[in-house]
């Protein structure tokens, strides 16, 4: 898989991108992710590529010119669907990750200052992408949560390639808890059914747990998820144990 990211800071990504799984995945050519400076693709001696909005007002917007010569230049070398990081975007989550992670090729257009011209978003976009409802200096740091997010979704980047599908939000439910050694610290034991070797016990715990963290944390989740049998059993074993004076 491929990412271009069109940003004014292609420095901002070089760490991280070096850095843990993103890192390990570059080396090893699962995922090859280039950086394409949009002060580039300028055709003045200064590199300018903001201007003031028409009509007055604070802050200053993209012009459209850069962004579309970096669009022409890098759909040259094939197609790609092509993201606008844009806090007006659909939100990102876990089953737009899994739908980006089977495209061959992705352009992340970073924006900065008040946005991109709107004849950029009208021409050259496929898709707006924000990560929630907040605002941020640019489009970098979403960028790089996409990338993450994605690329640990492809195949061979994880060492355990049943993990994605035990993930919080794989099933619409929040992961289980986790425990390591010791057994007991600070006075606090890790659960006897963990320590126990019984494969079907420890199964049927970590999916009551992940119920009881979704229904506690993130009940709207639960609207949604695909239940069995055995979790609505599960359901009505927690709402019998959390009721007062149990």
């Amino acid at each position: 898989m491929r990412f271009d990211v069109v940003t004014i800071f292609p420095e901002y990504f070089s760490t991280p991108l070096e850095c843990s799984i993103l890192g390990r995945a570059r080396a090893a050519g699962l995922v090859d992710i280039r950086l394409h400076n949009l002060r580039d693709y300028t055709t003045d001696r200064h590199q300018v590529v903001d201007d003031y909005p028409f009509g007055g007002g604070g802050g200053m917007v993209l012009k459209p010119a850069p962004l579309f010569a970096a669009h022409e230049a890098l759909l040259a070398e094939g197609p790609a669907h092509v993201v606008l990081l844009s806090p007006q975007g659909q939100t990102f989550d876990q089953p737009l990750a899994r739908e980006l992670a089977e495209r061959p090729r992705i352009m992340l257009l970073c924006g900065h200052y008040e946005g991109f011209d709107e004849r950029v978003r009208q021409t050259l976009v496929d898709q707006e992408i924000s990560l929630g409802d907040f605002v941020l200096t640019g489009g970098e740091p979403a960028a790089l949560v996409i990338i993450d997010a994605v690329t640990r979704l492809l195949p061979g980047v994880l060492g355990d390639e049943q993990a994605p599908s035990k993930d919080s939000f794989a099933e619409d439910l929040l992961e289980y808890p986790h425990y390591t050694r010791p057994a007991e610290f600070a006075g606090l034991p890790v659960p006897e059914v963990l320590l126990s070797g019984h494969h079907e016990m420890i199964r049927r715990w970590r999916r009551k747990e992940s119920l009881r963290r979704t229904l506690q944390r993130r009940p709207d989740l639960l609207k949604k998820a695909a239940l069995t049998r055995e979790d609505e059993e599960l359901l009505d074993e927690i709402a019998e144990e959390e009721e007062p004076g149990q």
